[in-house]
């Protein structure tokens, strides 16, 4: 700092002169008032009345240029002040934080009193500081209070520096962090991601933001307010800007844009909606939406998937039981198992003659209860084959899919006593998924074998113990396609009409207040997508909606 460097002479002089007497200014001295200056100032009797403001103007203009002045002359500062040691130490503050080089003072002039902490009369000036990083000029104000001897100083606060600077606060020129900008969240292709345009995805990106790596931020340079901590509070000033960090989702900005469409149609009659689409060759997610009042039960639910479940007992039939598509499974009007009778939908014809892959176009529950139970219970075999092909071939477990992101886990729980299992069969007893669980479960008869879903590119992803065999992975999709394929396919009605390989498997499970959801889970060249609708009458003619718009969606 110059010891020689000026405040703005011809403004001081020209209000000194207007305010009445004061014919000459010397710069290189501090107008302290009478001999002895502030020293003579009381600070613990202090008047009731403001001083004037031609007062006030001295007193603050003798402050200023002390602080001008440099290092040298902080304690001269101080002693213009009604805090000496307390205003010496925070100009000193002042001065390093900022790497402070220069500064001056212009336009000084008292605006008019103030009772706030006592009578005073409130002097304001322009401030040009040269700090870390370029000029700094903002408008700052100071309060000057007069004890009852008529005796002024200035009343020391932290806004003196700066004015919305606080007690503990300091200034900081240098970086402006990246943390001090916000982090942008991107879809795969680097798309911006926000709550405002995706609303299903904002508690999503709140938690990503909160948890995730960033990278790619870059630091601006300006001048922060800082706690006493050193922890930035707010920008002051911005030089340069600073770069936002980003966070790449696998979220792919057009099929959420289509999926929260989805769950809004007309015919879903606003009852609440959840679904997911993932990608089979890796797994990643591609769209999350829900609607409703229930949450996110897009990745969150954990309720019956009904018939969407026999993909899962078709499995270990073929895996556990060596059955195959064409093998014989009476599709009866009802099938007693474990003390509990089972009955169809009433527009499943009795089948005595029927195929497994017959039975899993038509969803017929007691073909399959007839095929499991018998088959994978009590033939020796043991209670925990349907949690088995979950767990080893399907990777149902403990997913974490990212971010910090939650989603609840599937259940598929042995039943050593046996009386849950002909409702397993069929999705419904203890057995609970969400949408999320299964898409990826559409996924893995797709590609071939399971990709753990996951929300960020970088995520580690769980591994099935085993894999899915050729032979039923083709078993799978030939009867799926079935189900859209044949005329008397439950999803037939609603994506029979859809080109290339599509797959799918309706859901409607009973729930425990006697009403039911609707699922549909399905696939197709690019993506597998499930969905669940509460209060669903029916698979096809509610779910099968949402699914079919994103199909569409994944191939326009």
């Amino acid at each position: 700092m110059h010891k020689g460097a000026k405040i703005a002479v011809a403004t001081v002089v020209a209000a000194m002169l207007a305010g009445g007497g004061y014919a000459a200014f010397n710069v290189g001295h501090a107008v302290l008032g009478s001999p002895g200056g502030p020293a003579t100032f009381n600070a613990s009797d202090l008047s009731t009345s403001a001083p004037s403001g031609t007062s006030a103007q001295t007193q603050a203009t003798a402050f200023l240029q002390a602080w001008q002045a440099g290092p040298d002359h902080y304690a001269d500062a101080g002693k213009a002040s009604d805090s000496p040691l307390t205003t010496q130490a925070a100009l000193q503050k002042y001065h390093d934080g900022l790497g402070l080089t220069g500064i001056s003072f212009s336009h000084i002039a008292a605006t008019g009193a103030t009772s706030r902490g006592g009578a005073a009369e409130t002097v304001g000036f322009d401030v040009s500081a040269q700090v870390k990083g370029g000029t700094w000029t903002y408008k700052g104000s100071l309060d000057v209070v007069q004890s009852s001897n008529g005796k002024t100083a200035v009343r020391w606060a932290p806004s003196v520096l700066f004015p919305s600077l606080g007690d503990g606060q300091s200034l900081q020129a240098g970086p402006v962090t990246t943390s001090a900008a916000s982090t942008t969240i991107t879809d795969q292709n680097g798309a911006p991601l926000t709550g405002a345009q995706f609303p299903s995805l904002q508690d999503i990106l709140s938690t990503i933001a909160q948890n995730a790596t960033a990278s790619g931020g870059a630091s601006g340079t300006g001048v922060e307010v800082v706690d006493a901590s050193g922890s930035d509070v707010a920008a002051a000033k911005v030089f340069s800007q600073p770069k936002a960090a980003t966070i790449k989702t696998t979220i792919d900005a057009k099929l959420q844009a289509a999926a929260e469409h989805a769950v809004k149609l007309s015919q879903l009659q606003n009852k609440s909606t959840g679904v997911v689409v993932v990608r089979p060759s890796d797994g990643h997610i591609l769209a999350i939406a829900y609607s409703g009042s229930d949450g996110d039960i897009a990745i969150n639910a954990s309720q019956p998937p009904g018939s969407s479940m026999k993909i899962l007992t078709s499995a270990a039939l073929f895996d556990q039981a060596g059955m195959r598509p064409s093998s014989t499974a009476q599709c009866l009007t009802q099938q007693p198992a474990e003390s509990e009778t089972f009955h169809n939908e009433s527009d499943v014809p009795n089948l005595p003659q029927a195929s497994l892959e017959e039975d899993f176009a038509r969803s017929c529950n007691t073909g399959f209860i007839w095929a499991a139970f018998d088959k994978l219970v009590q033939h020796g075999q043991p209670s925990s084959a349907l949690a088995d092909e979950a767990t080893n071939v399907f990777g149902f477990g403990d997913w974490h899919i990212g971010g910090g992101v939650q989603t609840k886990d599937p259940s598929v729980p042995t039943d050593e006593q046996l009386g849950d299992n002909p409702a397993q069969f069929i999705g419904q007893g203890r057995v609970t998924a969400s949408p999320l669980v299964m898409a990826s479960v559409a996924a893995t008869v797709q590609h071939g074998s399971f990709k753990q879903p996951i929300l960020l590119p970088d995520q580690q992803q769980s591994a099935a113990p085993s894999s899915l065999s050729a032979t039923t992975d083709r078993y799978l999709q030939e009867m799926m396609r079935a189900v859209v394929r044949e005329p008397y396919g439950t999803a037939n009605p609603v994506l029979g009409d859809l080109s290339g390989t599509v797959g799918a498997k309706t859901g409607t499970a009973e729930t425990p207040n006697n009403g039911t959801d609707g699922w549909m889970t399905a696939y197709n060249d690019d993506i597998a997508v499930s969905s669940v609708v509460i209060g669903g009458s029916s698979g096809a003619g509610t779910a099968g909606y949402v699914v079919r718009a994103l199909l569409q969606a994944s191939g326009s």
